[in-house]
């Protein structure tokens, strides 16, 4: 158990990396130069506020009991039995912690549909009241014991449902909610940096294994046997360990095909939004599946997000970074592969939830399939319905938009006072008329260059 505990540390610290500097590096390098203290911003706030949301009230919502599987069966836990972690042992704040570290990174995801031109207030006020609203009741129902998982079992071994696609619905209603950005399908808005992508991706990759490995939970005899323990543990990490590695391989791989047969080009940001596709489809999947099957997930996400991405022009969605063609058509691939290849001798076959049940193609009918299904249309309707309704609240009181002119200016300097690059030696210095008209000056300059 000690060497159990000593694996948590490290694998809540490596999730807690996935928020910052992953995501902040790998979405920060995909938006316009003018705006990447701004998209770096959205992450460390999000890591802020709704760590301490989580603490206050969140897991009560989210578990409402000492660990997972005590929840009342009802679809949102009270979250005031257990507010501040008021009756939770210390010895279990490592697990505790280790779901706040996935509530954040989930939050921080959606702010990428909406990049170049929030207000950070508005992004401050959505936070806490989406995952009041939206994570903390999608936990509860998948991880948590609530009720539609006691009346529709899923598979959801790291957060198909409950991270990925929870983000990608919220990102796309959002998207739409906000409206597009000025010049958006006119002028060019490439990321500006794919080097910070590149790193940003493959610290994503390294901490998504305390992600997926992390993510093991006990069988009551395993709880009681230490010989079963040790072989529960060593078993089922490395499986997911080695599912997570193949899926992630075979998606940036996939990726990369579709980009050179649609445009003749593999680029750089193919790889690295390959890889996050991988990551992506193997989460709810790393447990249930064997390596073919591994090798089968990624493959097909990172085809179908390869084809996804593009959508969004057709539709006329400024989704900025992809969060609904990677996260959601991600997630919703890695969840129904399950009822395909999904296997009972998989790490996840010793929870019991189907017996001998197998995925279509291993033998067994559409029972799983059903149910991973049933799970993903919940989590959709749940947090879309939601989301709109938050969204639209904050779109009709304090507002979510910049000024067309601070957007076009950069939003970097309108909301924070500073800039990334300090093109002519006076960046970053507030409080002075030269400032402003040194910003005048270099505004111009960054908009050249985004």
């Amino acid at each position: 158990m000690d060497g159990y505990y000593a694996w948590m540390i490290v694998a809540t610290a490596f999730v807690l990396m996935m928020t910052t500097p992953a995501l902040a590096l790998f979405y920060g390098g995909m938006t316009r130069s003018k705006s990447v203290l701004n998209m770096m911003m959205m992450s460390f706030v999000a890591m802020a506020v709704v760590g301490i949301v989580f603490v206050l009230w969140g897991w009560s919502e989210g578990w409402g009991g000492d660990g997972v599987g005590n929840g009342n069966g009802k679809l949102i836990a009270n979250p005031f039995s257990m507010f501040g972690l008021d009756g939770v042992s210390k010895a279990n704040y490592i697990f505790v912690l280790f779901q706040l570290t996935f509530a954040v990174i989930t939050a921080a995801l959606i702010s990428g549909a909406i990049a170049d031109r929030v207000k950070l207030s508005s992004w401050i006020v959505f936070l806490p009241i989406w995952v009041t609203l939206c994570y903390f009741p999608i936990a509860h129902n998948v991880w948590g014991g609530g009720w539609f998982y006691s009346h529709f079992a899923n598979l959801d071994y790291a957060g198909g449902t409950v991270v990925h696609i929870n983000a990608g619905i919220a990102g796309g209603v959002l998207a739409l909610v906000v409206g597009r950005r000025v010049g958006f399908l006119r002028d060019p808005m490439k990321p500006h940096n794919l080097t910070l992508t590149m790193i940003g991706a493959g610290l994503l990759w390294t901490g998504w294994y305390g992600f997926n490995v992390g993510s093991i939970v006990f069988t009551s005899d395993a709880l009681t046997s230490p010989a079963k323990f040790s072989e529960q543990f060593y078993s089922e990490t490395g499986a997911t360990f080695m599912n997570t590695t193949l899926a992630t391989m075979a998606a940036m791989l996939g990726w990369l095909l579709m980009e050179r047969i649609l445009h003749g080009k593999a680029t750089s940001l193919g790889a690295a939004s390959g890889v996050v596709a991988g990551l992506v489809a193997i989460t709810p999947a790393c447990g249930a599946v064997d390596l073919v099957g591994a090798l089968a997930v990624g493959a097909a996400a990172g085809i179908l997000c390869a084809l996804a991405v593009g959508l969004k022009f057709k539709m006329g969605m400024d989704d900025s970074l992809d969060v609904v063609g990677v996260h959601l058509v991600g997630g919703i691939t890695g969840c129904l592969l399950i009822g395909l290849v999904g296997t009972n001798t998989s790490p996840q076959g010793v929870d019991g939830l189907f017996g001998d049940m197998n995925g279509l193609f291993y033998g067994g009918d559409a029972t799983l399939l059903w149910h991973q299904f049933l799970g993903v249309l919940f989590t959709v309707v749940w947090t879309g319905v939601l989301t709109t309704v938050i969204g639209l609240a904050i779109k009709y009181t304090i507002g979510w938009r910049v000024t067309p002119e601070e957007e076009v200016d950069g939003i970097d300097f309108a909301e924070h006072g500073e800039s990334a690059y300090d093109l002519e030696g006076r960046a970053g210095v507030l409080g002075t008329t030269g400032v402003a008209a040194s910003h005048t000056k270099t505004g111009s300059t960054e908009g050249a260059l985004a």
